[in-house]
């Protein structure tokens, strides 16, 4: 079997999704598990690719470079604990992050954990609030390690996986794309389709996402 990896919904939840929709289509799905996780493997890293995020937890902190936005702060990839956080900057452009802050030094944001009316945010920036500034650069002088993800898959993702991956699952079924047709002619799956791209809007990533 391929198995779901890092995937945004499990097969089962996909089964059921698939049966309750499209009820001809949902005999002998049990023998069609490698299918179902293919699709939920593709829907999420097609959900990762449009949003530029990741929605799910990488493990044990690693290290990551950035060059910082301002003296005062600078935009990371999404991270959910200060477990194993460690801040470091390399001010002399030497190739070695020899500074270490302490707590006092920064603050994690967004603040609360919550962004545009959605909790559960992970920190995506961090601000100077101490005596020192980050080394401001077209290099990278800046490296966070930190354990990189989301803590849980927000609902809306999930449900955004489960539509695409449907979409996908059923192209298997209709491989010209065409699913059946009503009165106005042909219904075409388009496998990210725009219900997907509303719920996921809001977690499109911009260059500065937090204010």
């Amino acid at each position: 079997m391929t198995g779901v990896v890092n995937g945004y919904a499990t097969d089962q939840e996909l089964d059921s999704y698939i049966a309750a929709a499209n009820a001809e289509v949902s005999i002998g799905l049990e023998n069609r598990a490698d299918e179902l996780d293919a699709a939920i493997n593709a829907a999420s890293r097609a959900i990762d690719a449009y949003t530029g995020r990741l929605f799910y937890d990488t493990g044990a902190a690693t290290a990551r470079v950035y060059p910082a936005d301002s003296y005062g702060r600078i935009h990371v990839d999404d991270f959910h604990t200060t477990t194993g956080l460690v801040v470091a900057t390399d001010p002399g452009g030497t190739g070695t992050f020899g500074t270490t802050w302490t707590t006092s030094d920064y603050q994690l944001e967004p603040l609360n954990g919550v962004f545009g009316g959605h909790t559960g945010w992970p920190y995506n920036s961090i601000r100077a609030t101490g005596t020192r500034t980050f080394p401001v650069s077209t290099e990278a002088l800046v490296q966070v390690t930190a354990s990189w993800g989301w803590a849980a898959v927000p609902a809306e993702v999930r449900q955004a996986c489960l539509i695409i991956a449907h979409g996908m699952f059923l192209r298997n079924e209709s491989p010209f794309g065409v699913a059946g047709f009503s009165e106005f002619g042909a219904v075409r799956m388009t496998p990210f389709d725009r219900q997907a791209a509303q719920m996921l809007a809001p977690f499109v990533r911009h260059a500065h996402l937090t204010a």
